[in-house]
């Protein structure tokens, strides 16, 4: 199945889509400090199975564009993800999410509800309550630019040191290094620490959506967002399924790609299923 990569003009900038396959869709959202590349395996596996899969970059990520009065709170960047759809013409949509891009994808599905058939969220944030020394941490952390600190970044969320090759960390510092994107960063980091509170999601989320139209997946050594964090989650939402991935920490569907496909796999063909 081939992949393809564009540019895609915006309101307010540019993005990078990563797209592959057709039929139903399914669109991937990712996290703070992350892009689209992280899907790509994902964004493949999908296609073959008959989706149509996308995922894209946050304004300020990977390639997407970098000025400085660009979208850098959840409710700005849940609009970006609806203008994409709808510039790509894709009506209904199951939408999946990790980190920050779950709480992206769960305030996106609660202003659009009747578009979106299910929400699977992955090591989320944002859905409840983020402890107050957790987000300052993260506001620090993003930050970090040098080699030796984006390796310890990355050893932090995969567990598996074989998995953070030399490459991924000279091609993540490279990325994150390019000219608006810490900028762009700390935009995000100061949201979460200052902003955030009045974009908590769970009450609207659960009021919206039954918990057979939900998916919680966590890593079960995920270091950067607990799994105590995803049971409050599962607590407040209803419910709905939690699928803990073994050997994975805060990046299952990276680390641990066949689990999460098979988890995945079960929860999209659900939603495209209907009620």
């Amino acid at each position: 199945m081939q992949t393809i990569q564009y540019p895609l003009q915006l309101d307010t900038h540019t993005t990078r889509i990563i797209e592959a396959g057709q039929g139903p869709a399914v669109m991937f959202v990712h996290g703070l400090g992350a892009r689209a590349d992280r899907w790509r395996g994902t964004v493949e596996r999908m296609a073959a199975h008959g989706y149509r899969a996308i995922a894209w970059d946050l304004h300020g990520h990977g390639f997407a564009s970098k000025e400085p009065d660009g979208p850098a709170d959840v409710p700005s960047l849940a609009a970006a993800l609806w203008q994409i759809l709808d510039r790509l013409s894709i009506g209904d949509v199951v939408l999946v999410g990790t980190s920050l891009g779950a709480h992206i994808a769960a305030y996106a599905a609660c202003e659009q509800p009747g578009r979106v058939g299910g929400i699977a969220m992955v090591g989320a944030l944002g859905v409840v309550p983020i402890p107050q020394a957790t987000a300052e941490a993260i506001r620090r952390n993003v930050q970090a630019a040098s080699r030796e600190q984006i390796l310890a970044k990355l050893r932090f969320v995969i567990i598996d040191p074989a998995q953070v090759p030399n490459s991924l960390v000279e091609e993540e510092w490279r990325i994150n290094n390019a000219p608006g994107a810490l900028a762009a960063f700390g935009r995000l980091g100061d949201y979460l620490a200052d902003g955030i509170a009045r974009d908590y999601v769970a009450e609207r989320l659960a009021a919206l959506f039954p918990p057979h139209r939900l998916l919680l997946v966590w890593g079960a050594q995920d270091a950067a967002v607990p799994l105590a964090v995803g049971e409050e989650c599962r607590m407040a939402l209803g419910n709905p399924d939690l699928c803990l991935i073994e050997r994975a920490g805060h990046a299952p569907y990276y680390e641990q790609p066949e689990a999460f496909d098979a988890a995945m796999l079960r929860f999209i063909a659900h939603c495209h299923a209907g009620p």
